[in-house]
């Protein structure tokens, strides 16, 4: 695996793979690396010739100094966890190559209205943060595809219309949550949680599926939403948001939705976990 902090040299060698007709395959991540970003990279592998990782904790996403400051990093480890997992390359920018002018008054992209609903309306300018520094890195590496996953479900559909409003060659690639045994989703921030309240935090999607139950059954979205956001504060999470929605379109759900998506938010201690499930109706 080949390391680049640079931009120059990784497009240099991009460009050797386009020249031998070979697809390219992106996974932008933040480090702290896990077996869901793992999985990421072995489905990237099955769909392209080579395969280009990212490492960057994006300032511009967060909302709040504290979490970009507590966020976990690891790098040394997740140079050996690439190694092992065979990526072709690592690029691991500074902050001061993604935002070369600084992070005062940054040129952006902008997906409006997705970026302020829902989980955009908890988080002001997060994923005004996410697109820009996705649309950065698609310009910087030219993937033919790149893979994200569905953890992040609203994050998907952000980058999807991205791609489609400015017309970018990119594949997007969404890639089914990965779980451990206990039915608790992988994410970075799990690894923030104590002993105690890991051993805890599966209860949430233990609720979701109950939730998926109820909607599926014919249950009013509002109601199938106020009694999950009640039974998590009954095991002592602290709901920030549950949302209901259609999972095609992030809209309000109606008499032609095919699908549903119930998006979860929730406090447990001083962590934010997410997790959503997809429901057919």
């Amino acid at each position: 695996m080949q390391t680049f902090n640079q931009i120059a040299p990784l497009k240099t060698l991009v460009e050797q793979y386009k020249a031998d007709r070979l697809r390219v395959a992106l996974v932008p991540t933040m480090g702290h690396l896990h077996q869901g970003h793992i999985h990421l990279i072995e489905y990237a592998k099955q769909i392209a010739d080579k395969v280009v990782v990212s490492i960057f904790v994006n300032p511009l996403q967060f909302d709040r100094l504290e979490d970009l400051q507590n966020y976990p990093r690891s790098f040394k480890a997740d140079q050996q966890k690439l190694v092992e997992a065979q990526a072709d390359i690592l690029f691991a920018p500074e902050e001061s190559t993604m935002y070369p002018n600084g992070l005062d008054n940054p040129a952006t992209v902008h997906v409006a209205g997705l970026s302020e609903a829902l989980e955009g309306a908890k988080r002001p300018g997060h994923f005004l943060g996410v697109t820009t520094v996705v649309a950065k890195l698609f310009h910087i590496v030219q993937p033919d595809v790149a893979c994200f996953g569905e953890k992040d479900f609203q994050q998907v559909a952000i980058i999807r219309r991205m791609c489609e409003e400015l017309m970018l060659p990119v594949e997007i690639a969404s890639v089914p949550i990965v779980r451990y045994d206990n039915g608790l989703a992988m994410s970075s921030r799990n690894s923030l949680l104590s002993a105690e309240q890991r051993a805890h935090a599966p209860k949430l999607a233990q609720v979701l599926r109950w939730a998926g139950q109820q909607l599926a059954s014919g249950l009013d979205a509002r109601q199938v939403s106020l009694e999950t956001a009640q039974k998590l504060n009954e095991l002592d999470f602290k709901t920030d948001a549950i949302d209901i929605v259609d999972a095609d379109s992030l809209t309000p759900l109606t008499q032609s939705s095919q699908r549903a998506v119930i998006l979860a938010a929730a406090y447990l201690g001083k962590i934010r976990l997410i997790d959503n499930l997809v429901v057919k109706l």
